[in-house]
This record gives C-alpha cells, structure tokens and sequence, in this order.
C-alpha cells in the first residue's frame, strides 16, 4: 500500500499515525478466542489536508488531535467482543473518516500471538472521502 501515499486525493495532505497501539481485546471466532482478551496490534494513518492541519498559532486545536484515534480504538474495544479483525477495521475506518478534517485513513489490525511461527496476522483496509 506504499503506493497509496501517491494518490492524487492524498497531495497537500499531512500524514498523521498511531503505531502498533497494542490493546487486549475480546476478539475472535473460535471458542478458544472467546475465553478471554487477546493483544492486538492496531495501527491507524490519518491524511490530514495541509490547509486544515498547518498551525498558524501553535495550537491544537489547529490540528487533529493524536486523542482522538486512541479515543475511538478505545471506544471501539468498549462495546464488547468482536468476531472478527474484518469488522475491527471497518469500524475504526469508519470512525475515523467521520472526523470533519480527515480526508483519508488507513487502519490495521495484527494479532501477534496466533502462531507461533510468523510475526502475526492482521488485516488492513483504506478509505477516501469523496
């Protein structure tokens, strides 16, 4: 997805990030997922227009705020189990965009504790305002 950064809608754009936010979540579809939380790793770019996200006063409400993506996760994660990683970054998508000054967002989630022979298994999915 590195090629997304070259998206016409995504020039003139800041690019904010929370990188892997690792969070216990009660996620899963196997029985054995559903006995408790498991760590996942959440990462969120936010791709802010440069007109909406430039200080000119050095204040934040200038800018978007990084509380606002770790509010949402946590938000998110409050409502209970969620089957599936699909549905997580659907959600978080969506959240995400409903900020007035995000033109895009990309979200991923990992959960590294799976297997025992990979780093982890995640899903990831992107999104554009038109």
């Amino acid at each position: 997805m590195s090629s997304l950064l070259l998206h016409p809608a995504l020039r003139g754009c800041r690019r904010l990030f929370l990188r892997d936010y690792a969070v216990m979540i009660d996620i899963g579809v196997h029985d054995f997922e559903k006995q408790g939380a498991q760590r996942v790793l959440i990462n969120v770019e936010l791709f802010v227009p440069l007109a909406l996200s430039t200080p000119r006063a050095d204040e934040l409400d200038e800018v978007v705020d990084y509380d606002f993506i770790r509010s949402r996760v946590t938000e998110r994660v409050a409502r209970g189990h969620i089957q599936l990683q699909e549905t997580l970054c659907d959600d978080l998508l969506a959240m995400m965009l409903a900020h007035p000054k995000v033109r895009a967002a990309r979200v991923s989630t990992a959960k590294p504790d799976v297997y025992p022979d990979c780093d982890a298994v995640g899903v990831e999915v992107f999104g554009l305002k038109e």
